[in-house]
């Protein structure tokens, strides 16, 4: 798209209306955890790279992990507030993705409810398969799922014509489209990755704004969250979100005393 975005006011959460917000207490109580908890058997040794940072809530729960993490975030307001809260444990840089110049491969590359908000989704797959994944690393793709029952529900109610649909209220917060397994797969073919291990993260039946009116009672324990996630691995398809392990295909750069 030739319009010029304007990535702090996507990214802005000042909506009075529940169901319109950018985020909620349900992505950084709940699915945080979880993904953290799926993506922990498949780390790499080494350095990581989080594209798409946002104010920095995610990527603190890396710290434990990894002490060489870099994030490429494309918001100034919502750089600085990463700042702000994580200071020098964590190398920010503030640039689009298409554009960014970085200065290394990375062991780990996390890409989280970020690939939906892109233009061009799979020239920056591309990027990240050709330039940015080191040799043996690993690509940690998530996006929300299009079939996940919530949403399933929104379309029989009438609130959303279709699975995949963009909703206004996404669109406004930057989403350019809605991937359910098949289609995520498709954008990560055609970049040339190859995936090596797919899930779903936490089986999701209730709209986001509602779990975060229920996580404020007493109505939904531990033990029913664990039920959740449990019950997403054994249905993937009907998860909040849909996860895709990749790994690079580009062949590794021969370099001069190699090629000797």
């Amino acid at each position: 798209m030739s319009t010029t975005r304007n990535y702090n006011q996507e990214l802005d959460d000042t909506s009075d209306r529940p169901n319109e917000k950018y985020s909620y207490g349900f992505d950084f109580d709940v699915m945080h955890p979880y993904m953290i908890r799926s993506f922990t058997p498949y780390f790499k040794p080494g350095s990581l790279l989080e594209l798409g940072s946002y104010k920095g809530d995610f990527t603190r729960r890396f710290l434990p992990y990894f002490n060489d993490i870099t994030c490429v975030e494309a918001s100034e307001d919502a750089l600085e507030e990463a700042r702000r809260r994580l200071g020098d444990q964590v190398q920010f840089i503030h640039s689009m993705f298409e554009t960014a110049t970085l200065p290394k491969r990375y062991d780990n590359i996390v890409l989280t409810h970020v690939l939906e908000h892109l233009d061009d989704p799979v020239a920056v797959l591309r990027r990240i398969n050709e330039e940015w994944l080191a040799e043996g690393g690993r690509l940690f793709l998530v996006c929300p799922n299009a079939h996940a029952p919530s949403r399933q529900i929104a379309v029989k109610m009438g609130l959303i014509s279709h699975n995949t649909a963009v909703t206004p209220a996404e669109a406004a917060h930057g989403h350019r489209c809605t991937y359910a397994f098949d289609t995520l797969e498709r954008e990560t073919a055609s970049a040339g990755l190859t995936v090596t291990h797919r899930a779903g993260i936490f089986f999701k039946a209730l709209a986001n704004f509602q779990w975060d009116r229920l996580l404020q009672t007493d109505i939904i324990s531990p033990a029913y969250l664990e039920g959740c996630y449990q019950l997403g691995q054994q249905y993937p398809d009907l998860c909040s979100s849909i996860f895709l392990l990749c790994e690079s295909s580009a062949p590794a750069l021969v370099t001069e005393k190699s090629a000797a």
